[in-house]
């Protein structure tokens, strides 16, 4: 069992940055493939990225390739967006997410969803 909470979310300007964080609980973190998404009001959940257990493979939607980066700790058992250059429509609710391999995150086939953080870009 995996669980799996986010943080950092917040509200900024157009061109400013956040990191959101998402801590895992359990022995097996380096195991799992890990993702981030995003959901904004009225819009289905969405795949932002991945990156696999040893954080060397990474996978980004086109939306925000060159501007966001994955990245994790397995000491710490935490994976983390850097969000650079954000746009109004990068608001969303972004959840963390735990899956066999970056394919299967893209694939929402995902094991283990965290509760969400809430982001939001003013122009």
């Amino acid at each position: 069992q995996v669980q799996l909470v986010e943080s950092g979310g917040g509200l900024v300007q157009a061109g400013g940055s956040l990191r959101l964080s998402c801590a895992a609980s359990g022995r097996t973190f380096s195991n799992y493939a890990m993702g981030w998404f995003r959901q904004a009001p009225g819009k289905e959940r969405e795949f932002v990225a991945a990156l696999t257990g040893s954080g060397i493979i990474t996978d980004y939607a086109d939306s925000v390739k060159g501007r966001f980066t994955i990245s994790r700790d397995n000491a710490k058992k935490t994976v983390f967006l850097q969000m650079n250059s954000l746009k109004p429509e990068d608001t969303a609710v972004y959840y963390c997410a735990a899956a066999s391999t970056t394919g299967a995150v893209r694939r929402k086939d995902v094991d283990y969803w965290g509760q969400g953080t809430q982001v939001t870009v003013s122009a």
